[in-house]
């Protein structure tokens, strides 16, 4: 409610009884006293809504999983590095679980004290947390510790377990000083290079191999150079996989058989022209699509049973000649991302089985070719029986 005016006095005129010039001034004080109040309770109430705000933001915590081969944050309620480390051993929910967040901390880790001082956090954690698991369990579980430390506000990280700082724990990373994220994100080895293997003479009959792997989709034009290299040898295996045949990668009695009556593979779905993939779990191998014929069939190696390849529907959302994975601390080269961390990449190690974090492991030498084929806002489908 504004505060009484008192009526504005005139000349000629009588105290209390004021004319329309009167009347029109008090009205236009008024207004401005009511002005003025409106003014300072929407302030107020800015400055308040600012607060909750700030307050809301406050008490929100990143809290940071792997989602195959690269972190991914989650939100949790609260505020505080204690806070967010006991959310980070908590672990992910159900539904974080089937969008594919992973967790390599052991579960019931326990936490015997969290203390920050100048951006220091120093987290003694009970022995747990660095048993079990291989070189790149215990690498993920450190980064997710402290990409969620340094999140909530301590830049640096001083790991103690049972009180006492470790050495030597976590491959490649000093642990008896303070670390940073912004250690874990900097690569500490080279990008892998390309083995070249002296391939071996010209034979007729890998020259005849090739010629039948051309028309069908497992090599490019011009390949046939009758040569058994990586590249053929590549195709030679994602034929038998396609052919659901014993997965040698030699042309054994039952692949040439097979050859010479096999047909170029066709998608397993049906979609719009242009570009997409499909990436065949049960198979392991990804198939190019361009205008729903296979541009090209390739051997892969998805997730192995503990970080699965989530089937679904996907979008290319990025390509990354280089890629570096801050859990794994390793290359990824032609990296084709389509849902969190997990991709398209070149791997040096591709058995015929899933084994990977999540990601779609390929050759090197079909890698950049998948690299080069993709777009961005391309789909993608993972199946998971085809």
């Amino acid at each position: 409610m504004a505060a009484p005016v008192a009526p504005v006095e005139h000349p000629g005129r009588r105290p209390g009884l004021p004319g329309t010039a009167a009347v029109a001034e008090i009205e236009e004080t008024g207004a401005s006293v009511r002005a003025a109040l409106a003014l300072g309770v929407l302030g107020v109430m800015l400055a308040v809504g600012a607060t909750a705000s700030t307050a809301a933001r406050a008490r929100t915590l990143s809290i940071f999983f792997l989602r195959g081969e690269q972190l991914a944050s989650v939100p949790r309620t609260g505020s505080g590095t204690t806070v967010a480390v006991r959310k980070l051993i908590a672990g992910p929910t159900r539904a974080e679980v089937r969008k594919d967040f992973r967790t390599y901390i052991p579960s019931g880790t326990p936490i015997h004290s969290v203390a920050v001082t100048g951006g220091l956090a120093t987290v003694d954690l009970g022995a747990r947390f660095i048993s079990g698991g291989n070189s790149d369990d215990l690498l993920a579980r450190l980064a997710q510790l402290v990409r969620t430390t340094s999140a909530a506000g301590a830049p640096r990280l001083q790991l103690l377990i049972d009180g006492a700082k470790v050495a030597g724990i976590f491959p490649r990373v000093p642990t008896e000083r303070p670390i940073t994220f912004a250690l874990l994100q900097t690569p500490d080895v080279p990008l892998p290079k390309p083995r070249r293997e002296k391939e071996p003479p010209p034979d007729p009959r890998v020259k005849r191999v090739q010629q039948r792997l051309i028309p069908l989709g497992y090599l490019p034009t011009g390949s046939d150079d009758g040569r058994l290299g990586p590249a053929t040898q590549e195709a030679i295996l994602a034929f038998q996989k396609w052919e659901r045949l014993s997965r040698t990668g030699v042309v054994d009695a039952s692949t040439q058989s097979r050859l010479n009556t096999a047909q170029r593979p066709t998608p397993v779905t049906r979609g719009n022209v242009g570009k997409r993939a499909e990436v065949l779990i049960d198979r392991q191998v990804a198939l190019l699509i361009r205008d729903n014929r296979v541009f090209s069939a390739i051997a892969v190696s998805t997730g192995k049973p503990s970080t699965p390849t989530p089937p679904g529907n996907y979008k290319v959302y990025a390509k990354i000649a280089k890629w570096w994975s801050v859990p794994f601390r390793e290359w990824l080269p032609w990296a084709v991302p389509f849902v969190g961390g997990i991709a398209f990449h070149e791997f040096g190690l591709v058995p015929t089985y899933p084994a990977s974090h999540g990601c779609v492991r390929q050759p090197v030498a079909v890698a950049r070719m998948t690299y080069d084929f993709a777009e961005i806002g391309m789909p993608v489908k993972v199946v998971a029986r085809s």
